[in-house]
């Protein structure tokens, strides 16, 4: 068993070499800055940018006559499918990335042989099973009102970078379950917010039928989160597993 947290080598401080720290804050003070306008020059070079810069992205125009005919109703009804088919295609990116973080966290746990610290595996696989359905879900709504599962909307390519990270660090094999644990912490907690709003947005359009499915998957999540936050508390708090073991 290896300490999740132990003492070691670690020369990122300045407290590990005095001498050289102090060269190098003084050389920092004595230094002369290079922009002659200090904040306001980048700040209007950062201004530029976001004036010029074009969209993230766009929808792609449906490509079925149902699709076609299902958003000019929608739009005839004073509703924006658009928004409601950007979200959709932000929640089938997410839901994606929440299927491969739990088989990454199922694949740490049973080399870490988490069941001892009282993290079943088998939880995990239903979870991972779980966030797959919803997935489908997803797509199913989007092929149901003529839009394209396959086509990434600009709130998905957003979706996808911001998740990104939450994915490396599971998917790292230096990091520990508690760790990876803290990770997906942060990814349901925004699945749940978004499921909600997805919800809502749903039963504002009047699509009954679509919210429905969805709140199947809004409770899930909530156990999801639940769950998450229940097993961080007890490998925080009580210690049960402020430990990494190792392979061997």
């Amino acid at each position: 068993m290896k300490k999740l947290t132990e003492m070691g080598l670690n020369r990122t401080g300045v407290d590990s070499s005095p001498i050289d720290s102090k060269d190098i804050i003084g050389a920092a003070l004595n230094s002369t800055p290079t922009s002659l306008d200090g904040d306001e020059e980048i700040g209007k070079i950062r201004a530029s940018y976001i004036m010029n810069a074009k969209p993230l992205g766009t929808l792609p125009v449906p490509g079925t006559i149902k699709g076609g005919v299902s958003t000019i109703l929608e739009k005839l009804a004073g509703n924006r499918p658009e928004l409601l088919i950007d979200k959709l295609g932000e929640r089938l990116a997410f839901e994606r990335t929440g299927t491969r973080l739990y088989e990454a966290i199922v694949q740490k746990c049973r080399v870490l042989d988490s069941d001892r610290a009282g993290i079943p595996v088998a939880t995990l696989e239903r979870f991972r099973d779980q966030e797959l359905r919803h997935f489908g879900l997803v797509r199913d709504a989007l092929m149901s009102l003529g839009a394209d599962p396959t086509a990434q909307t600009p709130a998905a390519d957003a979706a996808a970078v911001a998740s990104g990270g939450i994915l490396k660090v599971v998917s790292d094999p230096r990091t520990s379950v508690l760790q990876s644990f803290e990770a997906i912490l942060i990814a349901e907690l925004a699945d749940f917010e978004s499921w909600d709003m997805l919800i809502r947005v749903a039963e504002e359009m009047e699509l009954k039928e679509i919210a429905a499915s969805f709140r199947g998957a809004y409770d899930e999540e909530k156990v999801h989160l639940e769950t998450i936050r229940s097993w961080l508390s007890d490998l925080m708090l009580t210690k049960k597993t402020a430990v990494k073991e190792s392979a061997a």
